[in-house]
Protein backbone atom coordinates (compact mmCIF):
# COMPACT_ATOMS: atom_id res chain seq x y z
CA UNK A 1 0.00 0.00 0.00
CA UNK A 2 1.46 3.36 -1.05
CA UNK A 3 1.86 5.80 1.83
CA UNK A 4 3.15 9.38 1.60
CA UNK A 5 5.34 11.38 3.93
CA UNK A 6 4.26 14.79 2.60
CA UNK A 7 1.81 16.46 0.26
CA UNK A 8 4.37 16.88 -2.52
CA UNK A 9 4.86 13.10 -2.76
CA UNK A 10 1.12 12.56 -2.92
CA UNK A 11 0.68 15.26 -5.57
CA UNK A 12 3.31 13.58 -7.75
CA UNK A 13 1.54 10.25 -7.33
CA UNK A 14 -1.83 11.59 -8.48
CA UNK A 15 -0.34 13.60 -11.34
CA UNK A 16 1.77 10.85 -12.94
CA UNK A 17 0.76 9.19 -16.22
CA UNK A 18 -0.96 6.24 -14.54
CA UNK A 19 -3.25 8.49 -12.54
CA UNK A 20 -3.83 11.41 -14.92
CA UNK A 21 -7.09 10.10 -16.40
CA UNK A 22 -9.18 10.94 -13.37
CA UNK A 23 -12.51 11.43 -15.13
CA UNK A 24 -12.73 15.12 -14.30
CA UNK A 25 -12.94 16.24 -17.93
CA UNK A 26 -15.95 14.01 -18.48
CA UNK A 27 -17.63 14.75 -15.14
CA UNK A 28 -17.31 18.52 -15.55
CA UNK A 29 -18.34 18.62 -19.21
CA UNK A 30 -21.76 20.32 -18.99
CA UNK A 31 -24.11 18.94 -21.64
CA UNK A 32 -25.88 22.27 -22.22
CA UNK A 33 -24.75 25.87 -22.63
CA UNK A 34 -27.60 26.91 -20.33
CA UNK A 35 -28.28 25.72 -16.79
CA UNK A 36 -31.43 25.76 -14.65
CA UNK A 37 -30.59 25.66 -10.96
CA UNK A 38 -34.11 25.21 -9.57
CA UNK A 39 -37.76 25.05 -10.60
CA UNK A 40 -38.24 28.79 -10.03
CA UNK A 41 -34.92 30.04 -11.47
CA UNK A 42 -34.75 31.11 -15.10
CA UNK A 43 -32.14 29.36 -17.27
CA UNK A 44 -28.71 30.99 -17.10
CA UNK A 45 -25.54 30.77 -19.19
CA UNK A 46 -23.30 29.35 -16.47
CA UNK A 47 -20.20 27.24 -17.11
CA UNK A 48 -19.09 24.26 -15.06
CA UNK A 49 -15.97 24.83 -12.89
CA UNK A 50 -12.62 24.20 -14.55
CA UNK A 51 -12.04 20.43 -14.10
CA UNK A 52 -8.30 20.62 -13.45
CA UNK A 53 -8.71 23.43 -10.92
CA UNK A 54 -11.29 21.33 -9.06
CA UNK A 55 -9.02 18.30 -9.23
CA UNK A 56 -6.13 20.25 -7.70
CA UNK A 57 -8.41 21.75 -5.02
CA UNK A 58 -9.58 18.30 -3.88
CA UNK A 59 -6.00 16.98 -3.75
CA UNK A 60 -4.80 20.03 -1.85
CA UNK A 61 -7.68 19.91 0.64
CA UNK A 62 -7.23 16.23 1.44
CA UNK A 63 -3.45 16.16 1.18
CA UNK A 64 -2.89 19.22 3.35
CA UNK A 65 -5.08 17.76 6.09
CA UNK A 66 -2.91 14.64 6.33
CA UNK A 67 0.31 16.62 5.83
CA UNK A 68 -0.12 19.11 8.68
CA UNK A 69 -1.04 16.37 11.19
CA UNK A 70 1.66 13.91 10.14
CA UNK A 71 4.27 13.03 12.80
CA UNK A 72 2.43 15.00 15.47
CA UNK A 73 0.30 13.97 18.44
CA UNK A 74 -2.76 14.80 16.31
CA UNK A 75 -1.90 12.38 13.50
CA UNK A 76 -4.36 9.72 14.65
CA UNK A 77 -7.26 12.15 14.13
CA UNK A 78 -6.44 12.98 10.52
CA UNK A 79 -8.27 9.93 9.15
CA UNK A 80 -11.46 10.78 11.06
CA UNK A 81 -11.45 14.35 9.77
CA UNK A 82 -10.63 13.22 6.22
CA UNK A 83 -13.49 10.72 6.33
CA UNK A 84 -15.81 13.61 7.21
CA UNK A 85 -14.60 15.59 4.18
CA UNK A 86 -15.27 12.66 1.83
CA UNK A 87 -18.63 12.00 3.45
CA UNK A 88 -19.64 15.63 2.90
CA UNK A 89 -19.20 15.16 -0.84
CA UNK A 90 -21.18 11.91 -0.57
CA UNK A 91 -24.10 13.48 1.33
CA UNK A 92 -24.38 16.38 -1.11
CA UNK A 93 -24.23 14.01 -4.10
CA UNK A 94 -27.09 11.95 -2.65
CA UNK A 95 -29.10 15.12 -2.00
CA UNK A 96 -28.65 16.18 -5.62
CA UNK A 97 -29.61 12.67 -6.74
CA UNK A 98 -32.88 12.96 -4.82
CA UNK A 99 -33.71 16.23 -6.59
CA UNK A 100 -32.68 14.68 -9.90
CA UNK A 101 -35.04 11.73 -9.34
CA UNK A 102 -37.90 14.14 -8.54
CA UNK A 103 -37.18 16.17 -11.68
CA UNK A 104 -37.09 13.01 -13.81
CA UNK A 105 -40.42 11.89 -12.33
CA UNK A 106 -42.01 15.27 -13.10
CA UNK A 107 -40.60 15.14 -16.62
CA UNK A 108 -42.04 11.67 -17.17
CA UNK A 109 -45.49 12.72 -15.99
CA UNK A 110 -45.40 15.79 -18.24
CA UNK A 111 -44.34 13.72 -21.25
CA UNK A 112 -47.32 11.40 -20.74
CA UNK A 113 -49.73 14.34 -20.95
CA UNK A 114 -48.81 15.76 -24.35
CA UNK A 115 -50.17 19.19 -25.17
CA UNK A 116 -49.35 20.96 -28.48
CA UNK A 117 -49.46 24.41 -26.83
CA UNK A 118 -46.47 26.74 -26.54
CA UNK A 119 -46.84 26.85 -22.76
CA UNK A 120 -46.49 23.05 -22.61
CA UNK A 121 -43.42 23.13 -24.87
CA UNK A 122 -41.76 25.76 -22.67
CA UNK A 123 -42.52 23.84 -19.47
CA UNK A 124 -41.21 20.61 -20.98
CA UNK A 125 -37.99 22.33 -22.09
CA UNK A 126 -37.49 23.87 -18.63
CA UNK A 127 -37.95 20.53 -16.86
CA UNK A 128 -35.57 18.81 -19.26
CA UNK A 129 -32.95 21.50 -18.62
CA UNK A 130 -33.42 21.22 -14.83
CA UNK A 131 -33.02 17.43 -14.95
CA UNK A 132 -29.88 17.75 -17.10
CA UNK A 133 -28.40 20.43 -14.84
CA UNK A 134 -28.95 18.24 -11.77
CA UNK A 135 -27.46 15.25 -13.59
CA UNK A 136 -24.34 17.27 -14.43
CA UNK A 137 -24.04 18.52 -10.83
CA UNK A 138 -24.40 15.02 -9.37
CA UNK A 139 -21.83 13.59 -11.76
CA UNK A 140 -19.34 16.34 -10.84
CA UNK A 141 -19.97 15.91 -7.09
CA UNK A 142 -19.49 12.15 -7.33
CA UNK A 143 -16.24 12.66 -9.22
CA UNK A 144 -14.91 14.90 -6.43
CA UNK A 145 -16.11 12.45 -3.79
CA UNK A 146 -14.44 9.51 -5.51
CA UNK A 147 -11.19 11.42 -5.93
CA UNK A 148 -11.20 12.41 -2.25
CA UNK A 149 -12.03 8.80 -1.36
CA UNK A 150 -9.04 7.62 -3.40
CA UNK A 151 -6.73 9.96 -1.46
CA UNK A 152 -8.29 8.69 1.78
CA UNK A 153 -7.65 5.07 0.73
CA UNK A 154 -4.02 5.72 -0.24
CA UNK A 155 -3.30 7.60 2.98
CA UNK A 156 -5.08 5.30 5.43
CA UNK A 157 -4.87 1.92 3.68
CA UNK A 158 -8.63 1.37 3.84
CA UNK A 159 -11.46 2.38 1.51
CA UNK A 160 -13.92 5.13 2.35
CA UNK A 161 -17.31 3.68 3.25
CA UNK A 162 -20.38 5.83 3.90
CA UNK A 163 -22.36 5.19 7.08
CA UNK A 164 -25.61 4.96 5.13
CA UNK A 165 -26.58 4.05 1.59
CA UNK A 166 -24.66 3.01 -1.50
CA UNK A 167 -21.77 4.83 -3.11
CA UNK A 168 -22.03 4.47 -6.86
CA UNK A 169 -20.48 6.28 -9.80
CA UNK A 170 -18.76 5.63 -13.08
CA UNK A 171 -15.40 7.23 -12.27
CA UNK A 172 -12.22 6.64 -10.33
CA UNK A 173 -12.89 4.09 -7.61
CA UNK A 174 -14.94 0.98 -7.08
CA UNK A 175 -18.59 1.36 -6.15
CA UNK A 176 -19.74 0.22 -2.73
CA UNK A 177 -23.34 -0.93 -2.90
CA UNK A 178 -25.64 -1.78 -0.03
CA UNK A 179 -27.26 -5.19 -0.37
CA UNK A 180 -30.75 -3.70 0.03
CA UNK A 181 -30.20 -1.38 -2.96
CA UNK A 182 -28.63 -4.22 -4.96
CA UNK A 183 -31.48 -6.67 -4.42
CA UNK A 184 -34.17 -4.04 -4.98
CA UNK A 185 -32.53 -2.90 -8.21
CA UNK A 186 -32.35 -6.44 -9.52
CA UNK A 187 -35.98 -7.02 -8.65
CA UNK A 188 -37.21 -3.99 -10.60
CA UNK A 189 -34.45 -3.93 -13.26
CA UNK A 190 -33.50 -0.45 -12.08
CA UNK A 191 -30.30 1.52 -12.64
CA UNK A 192 -27.17 -0.38 -13.62
CA UNK A 193 -25.29 1.58 -10.94
CA UNK A 194 -27.23 -0.26 -8.24
CA UNK A 195 -27.47 -3.63 -9.98
CA UNK A 196 -24.06 -4.14 -11.59
CA UNK A 197 -24.00 -6.88 -14.17
CA UNK A 198 -21.29 -9.46 -13.80
CA UNK A 199 -20.53 -12.79 -12.13
CA UNK A 200 -20.71 -12.62 -8.35
CA UNK A 201 -17.80 -13.79 -6.19
CA UNK A 202 -18.79 -14.29 -2.54
CA UNK A 203 -16.46 -13.51 0.37
CA UNK A 204 -16.63 -13.83 4.14
CA UNK A 205 -14.16 -14.15 6.99
CA UNK A 206 -13.50 -13.58 10.64
CA UNK A 207 -12.91 -10.27 12.43
CA UNK A 208 -9.32 -11.14 13.39
CA UNK A 209 -6.88 -11.44 10.49
CA UNK A 210 -3.46 -9.92 9.79
CA UNK A 211 -2.12 -11.44 6.54
CA UNK A 212 -3.72 -9.18 3.92
CA UNK A 213 -1.34 -10.34 1.17
CA UNK A 214 -2.70 -13.89 1.39
CA UNK A 215 -6.24 -12.64 0.74
CA UNK A 216 -5.23 -10.11 -1.93
CA UNK A 217 -3.31 -12.79 -3.84
CA UNK A 218 -6.27 -15.18 -3.76
CA UNK A 219 -8.67 -12.44 -4.90
CA UNK A 220 -6.24 -11.42 -7.65
CA UNK A 221 -6.14 -14.98 -8.94
CA UNK A 222 -9.93 -15.08 -9.15
CA UNK A 223 -10.09 -11.71 -10.88
CA UNK A 224 -7.64 -13.01 -13.49
CA UNK A 225 -10.14 -15.76 -14.32
CA UNK A 226 -13.25 -13.60 -13.79
CA UNK A 227 -12.24 -10.07 -14.86
CA UNK A 228 -15.80 -8.65 -14.70
CA UNK A 229 -16.47 -10.01 -11.20
CA UNK A 230 -18.68 -8.31 -8.60
CA UNK A 231 -17.52 -8.95 -5.02
CA UNK A 232 -20.25 -9.67 -2.43
CA UNK A 233 -19.10 -9.62 1.20
CA UNK A 234 -20.64 -10.01 4.64
CA UNK A 235 -19.62 -6.39 5.31
CA UNK A 236 -17.81 -6.71 8.62
CA UNK A 237 -15.79 -3.60 9.44
CA UNK A 238 -12.72 -5.45 10.71
CA UNK A 239 -10.61 -8.40 9.66
CA UNK A 240 -11.14 -10.32 6.43
CA UNK A 241 -14.09 -8.37 5.03
CA UNK A 242 -12.31 -5.04 5.56
CA UNK A 243 -9.24 -6.42 3.75
CA UNK A 244 -11.46 -7.57 0.87
CA UNK A 245 -13.11 -4.14 0.69
CA UNK A 246 -9.70 -2.49 0.47
CA UNK A 247 -8.75 -4.90 -2.34
CA UNK A 248 -11.95 -4.06 -4.26
CA UNK A 249 -11.24 -0.33 -3.98
CA UNK A 250 -7.66 -0.78 -5.16
CA UNK A 251 -8.64 -3.02 -8.10
CA UNK A 252 -11.73 -1.09 -9.20
CA UNK A 253 -14.08 -4.01 -8.49
CA UNK A 254 -17.70 -3.29 -7.62
CA UNK A 255 -18.43 -4.24 -4.02
CA UNK A 256 -21.85 -5.29 -2.71
CA UNK A 257 -22.01 -5.18 1.10
CA UNK A 258 -24.51 -7.47 2.83
CA UNK A 259 -24.89 -5.96 6.30
CA UNK A 260 -26.82 -7.64 9.09
CA UNK A 261 -30.55 -6.95 9.17
CA UNK A 262 -31.19 -6.76 12.92
CA UNK A 263 -34.91 -7.29 12.33
CA UNK A 264 -34.10 -11.02 12.05
CA UNK A 265 -32.62 -11.13 15.55
CA UNK A 266 -30.27 -14.03 16.23
CA UNK A 267 -30.89 -15.40 12.73
CA UNK A 268 -29.63 -12.24 11.01
CA UNK A 269 -26.26 -13.72 10.06
CA UNK A 270 -27.78 -16.90 8.64
CA UNK A 271 -30.37 -14.94 6.64
CA UNK A 272 -27.54 -12.84 5.22
CA UNK A 273 -25.70 -16.01 4.19
CA UNK A 274 -28.83 -17.27 2.41
CA UNK A 275 -29.17 -14.01 0.45
CA UNK A 276 -25.59 -14.17 -0.83
CA UNK A 277 -25.86 -17.85 -1.75
CA UNK A 278 -29.10 -16.96 -3.55
CA UNK A 279 -27.09 -14.81 -5.97
CA UNK A 280 -25.52 -18.04 -7.27
CA UNK A 281 -21.88 -16.90 -7.03
CA UNK A 282 -19.44 -18.38 -9.52
CA UNK A 283 -16.75 -18.72 -6.82
CA UNK A 284 -16.43 -18.03 -3.13
CA UNK A 285 -13.76 -17.45 -0.51
CA UNK A 286 -14.47 -18.24 3.13
CA UNK A 287 -11.79 -17.50 5.72
CA UNK A 288 -11.80 -19.20 9.10
CA UNK A 289 -13.87 -17.27 11.59
CA UNK A 290 -17.00 -18.03 13.58
CA UNK A 291 -19.92 -20.39 13.19
CA UNK A 292 -21.39 -17.99 10.63
CA UNK A 293 -18.46 -18.63 8.31
CA UNK A 294 -18.84 -22.39 8.82
CA UNK A 295 -22.56 -22.12 7.98
CA UNK A 296 -21.75 -20.00 4.92
CA UNK A 297 -19.24 -22.55 3.64
CA UNK A 298 -21.71 -25.39 4.17
CA UNK A 299 -24.45 -23.61 2.20
CA UNK A 300 -22.05 -22.75 -0.61
CA UNK A 301 -20.98 -26.40 -0.87
CA UNK A 302 -24.61 -27.51 -0.96
CA UNK A 303 -25.23 -25.00 -3.78
CA UNK A 304 -22.28 -26.43 -5.74
CA UNK A 305 -20.28 -23.18 -5.64
CA UNK A 306 -16.52 -23.58 -6.22
CA UNK A 307 -15.17 -22.79 -2.77
CA UNK A 308 -11.79 -21.65 -1.43
CA UNK A 309 -11.34 -22.23 2.30
CA UNK A 310 -8.53 -20.22 3.91
CA UNK A 311 -7.61 -21.19 7.44
CA UNK A 312 -6.09 -18.89 10.03
CA UNK A 313 -3.04 -21.16 10.16
CA UNK A 314 -2.38 -20.40 6.46
CA UNK A 315 -1.33 -16.87 7.35
CA UNK A 316 2.28 -15.75 7.42
CA UNK A 317 3.28 -15.14 11.03
CA UNK A 318 2.62 -11.65 12.31
CA UNK A 319 6.18 -10.86 13.40
CA UNK A 320 5.22 -7.38 14.58
CA UNK A 321 2.78 -8.75 17.14
CA UNK A 322 5.22 -11.43 18.27
CA UNK A 323 7.92 -8.82 18.90
CA UNK A 324 5.44 -6.62 20.77
CA UNK A 325 4.52 -9.57 22.97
Amino acid sequence: MTRFTNFADMARHFSDSDNRDSGYDTAFDGQNEMAKLSIVDAPQALDMPDPQMVRCAVEMMMGTLFDVFRDTRMESYAADLAWGFVNSFHVVARRIEGREDDAAKDLGELARCFDPSEIYATELEDKQLLAQTLFDARQAMECMRDHAADVFRVETGRPFSATKGSRTSSSLTASQIEARDFLAARARTCREAYAPEGPVVAFSGGNVWHDHELLWNRLDSIKTRVPEMVLATTAQVKGCDAIAAAWAAARGVKLVQFRLDRAHGNRAGFVRNDKIVGLRPVEAIVCEGSGLQANFAQKLRQAGTPLHIIRASDQVRDLGRQQAA
